[in-house]
């Protein structure tokens, strides 16, 4: 009976620290987000996207900077919805270039 009696406690202490664990992990800076951004706008940019999908580029470019600056103030759940947005839109943009690049000229 003793040993059920402390086990308990210690599998709810387990839960709780690795509940907790989890949020902490949530609430850090988005620092693969970022990284992921920043490769698919190079990779964007590799493609041409810059000059035949210029639009979306351009918004990709600009909403990772707002992560940047959103990440200097540490508002890093703003920032990493703007990491994850600027990564949506130059993959777009790499699409589209790539599109265009496949469509005959006429």
């Amino acid at each position: 009976m003793k040993t059920a009696a402390l086990i308990r406690p210690l599998a709810l202490a387990a839960l709780l620290l690795t509940a907790l664990t989890g949020l902490a992990g949530c609430a850090g800076a988005p620092v693969q987000e970022m990284s992921n951004a920043r490769q698919a706008l190079k990779a964007a940019e590799d493609s041409g996207a810059k000059i035949s999908a210029n639009e979306d580029y351009l918004a990709a470019e600009a909403r990772l900077r707002s992560a940047e600056a959103k990440l200097q103030k540490r508002s890093f759940r703003a920032a990493r919805h703007d990491a994850l947005e600027a990564k949506a839109l130059a993959i777009r943009a790499m699409e589209a270039s790539i599109t265009a690049d496949k469509t005959p000229d006429d």
